[in-house]
């Protein structure tokens, strides 16, 4: 698709350092300032693609605010109705918080841009604004990405970090399914070191665990010295024995991730002079970045704490598989695939109690903890170091359990039939 809305951007979803530098607005994290136009000519352009192809789906599945207008449309705009009469649509919301909706509230730009007529968008309004998963909820099948999540938003409190997505669904007599999301074990098998960029491979399965500590040592000699990377920027250094628990973060540095929690329980633990490492990848929040560089480089920090800024998919994979423990700390998680990565690769999580997080078994897979503070995640990050220096064979046995869970209950192929389910009553409404 050629489009100059698209051509010009250098980030995906967020203005870029070099935007930013070219225009004082184009603020490095922020959304672009035209998303919702942009989420409009894919679905456009999705569809004439299908028409052009000459397909017709018999179900079309989209995903998040982004694609979420598109059932709508297909039902709603002539040059495309007849096309897709007998059509059924699935959306699947992964994060409906505050922020992810692809919402707007200049409501004659919306049926403008998407040719809706004024009743859908009128009929769909959350707080003021014509929001996607409202507009969806008449023309297709919901589901969210773990039964806990499904729950929170449609029968808890939790539900006001959406602005009430979920209640104003539930009030429409719309019940969104859960469906805990799946993994492919294989994509992370780390008998194939090679295909991960790992230095070495390991078995936790079979108990083969040398090579995982080899990845652990093969990484912190790295890290022993600030180095260039090519894709991060190195803050801090890990210095002192392997024998140590590293304890790890992935994500983006976001409130939501829980990522200003992970720093003042740091700050407790290496005050209490905690046998441990720490090792962060990632970026995000302006603010929690510079809090995170400040403390790697610190009097305390430093040696114990290491901040790689950016990502690095190569990296990542070498970080998860260094990893003793994996710190999960979100606010709210619709599901998390992150914390089923760890586990394939022996680093048992440490999570917040909250959505598809309730997948980690405390004691038995990981560690979780309840309530969203630091106080508690730095206490579960002690019963961790506790379990630890009891000797490796309690933690092998709980990565072992992790695994065996993820291959028993979560991969896709447990998974598909769920969804299968949902693609035939999506069907069912277009095709009676």
């Amino acid at each position: 698709m050629e489009a100059d809305r698209y051509a010009t951007k250098r980030g995906v979803y967020t203005y870029t350092w070099e935007d930013e530098q070219e225009v004082a607005w184009q603020r490095r994290g922020q959304g672009h300032l035209d998303y919702f136009a942009m989420n409009v000519l894919l679905q456009k352009a999705a569809l004439d693609l299908m028409i052009f192809l000459n397909e017709r789906p018999d179900v079309i599945h989209c995903h998040d605010g982004h694609a979420a207008l598109l059932p709508a449309m297909m039902k709603e705009n002539s040059g495309w109705r007849s096309c897709f009469a007998r059509t059924g649509a699935v959306v699947t919301i992964h994060n409906a918080g505050q922020g992810y909706h692809q919402e707007v509230n200049d409501l004659g730009f919306a049926q403008a841009i998407t040719g809706l007529p004024r009743r859908v968008v009128d009929d769909s309004l959350l707080n003021g604004s014509f929001d996607p998963f409202l507009a969806a909820s008449g023309y297709a099948v919901l589901n969210t990405v773990s039964e806990n999540y499904a729950h929170e938003l449609q029968a808890s409190q939790d539900d006001g970090r959406t602005g009430w997505l979920g209640h104003t669904l539930a009030a429409r007599g719309i019940v969104l399914a859960g469906i805990t999301n799946g993994i492919n074990p294989a994509a992370f098998d780390s008998t194939r070191p090679e295909s991960l960029g790992l230095p070495q491979g390991f078995n936790i399965r079979t108990g083969d665990t040398a090579g995982k500590f080899g990845c652990k040592s093969a990484l912190q000699e790295q890290l022993a010295r600030v180095r260039v990377w090519d894709k991060v920027r190195q803050y801090g250094v890990i210095s002192g024995p392997a024998s140590l628990p590293l304890f790890t973060f992935i994500g983006r540095l976001t409130a939501q991730k829980g990522v200003d929690i992970v720093l003042e329980a740091l700050l407790h633990l290496l005050q209490e002079k905690s046998a441990l490492h720490v090792l962060l990848l990632g970026s995000g929040d302006v603010w929690l970045e510079r809090q995170l560089e400040l403390l790697s480089e610190s009097p305390q920090g430093w040696g114990r704490v290491c901040f790689l800024k950016g990502y690095d998919s190569t990296v990542a994979n070498q970080v998860y598989a260094a990893g003793d423990f994996f710190l999960v700390p979100s606010r709210y998680e619709p599901c998390g695939l992150t914390d089923y990565i760890a586990q394939l690769l022996g680093n048992l999580p440490v999570v917040h109690r909250v959505g598809g997080l309730v997948k980690v078994l405390d004691g038995e897979t990981g560690f979780s903890f309840a309530d969203s503070s630091a106080d508690s995640l730095a206490e579960a990050m002690r019963r961790a170091i506790g379990v630890y220096a009891e000797g490796p064979e309690g933690v092998l046995r709980m990565q072992q359990a992790a695994i065996a869970k993820i291959d028993r209950e979560h991969t896709w192929q447990q998974v598909m039939g769920a969804y299968l389910d949902l693609y035939r009553e999506s069907m069912r409404r277009w095709q009676a």
